[in-house]
C-alpha cells in the first residue's frame, strides 16, 4: 500500500473547514452587515415618513370637507370635524398628529416623529397648512420639505 495514497484517503475523509476559513468567512458576513443594516435602518426611516403624509392628507380632507359643508374649519355645532379623528398617532405610531393651528379659516396640521422614528434626524417635523403649503424641520430645525414630502 502506497503511503501517499492513505494521506489522502485519511484526508479527504476529514471533511470541514479550518479555523482560518471559519475566521475569513465571520469577517467577511460582519463587513457586509457592518454596511447593509445601517442603510436598511435609513430606508425604513424613510419608508415611515409616508405614514406621516398619509395621516395629514387624510385630516387635511377631513377639514377640508367640514369647510365645503359649513364654510367653516371649526363648526363645534355639527362636531365637525371630531377632533379626535385627527389628532391621534398615526396608523404604524411614528408621528404624532397634533393641529397647533386651528380656526374658522385656518389650519395647520403638524406630525412630530415618535418612538424609533426620531432617529429620522432630517424630517422630525412635518406640517401642511389649509392652503396645501407642506413644511418639515429636521432636529436641528431648518426645514427640510423637498427631503420629507418627496418632491427630491
Amino acid at each position: 500500500m502506497n503511503p501517499l495514497c492513505s494521506r489522502a484517503r485519511a484526508r479527504a475523509a476529514m471533511r470541514g473547514f479550518s479555523l482560518a476559513e471559519l475566521m475569513i468567512t465571520v469577517a467577511i458576513v460582519g463587513i457586509i452587515a457592518s454596511i447593509a443594516i445601517p442603510s436598511y435602518r435609513s430606508y425604513m426611516l424613510a419608508a415611515n415618513r409616508t405614514d406621516a403624509i398619509r395621516a395629514l392628507t387624510f385630516a387635511q380632507q377631513e377639514l377640508e370637507r367640514c369647510y365645503s359643508q359649513n364654510f367653516s374649519y371649526l363648526d363645534v355645532a355639527n362636531d365637525c370635524p371630531a377632533s379626535a379623528t385627527i389628532v391621534a398617532n398615526t396608523l404604524h405610531g411614528d408621528y404624532s398628529i397634533t393641529i397647533p393651528v386651528w380656526t374658522a379659516t385656518t389650519y395647520t396640521l403638524q406630525a412630530t416623529a415618535i418612538g424609533g422614528q426620531i432617529a429620522d434626524k432630517q424630517c422630525e417635523q412635518m406640517t401642511i397648512t389649509n392652503t396645501n403649503q407642506q413644511g418639515s424641520r429636521d432636529n436641528n430645525n431648518n426645514v427640510t420639505t423637498s427631503t420629507c414630502w418627496g418632491s427630491n
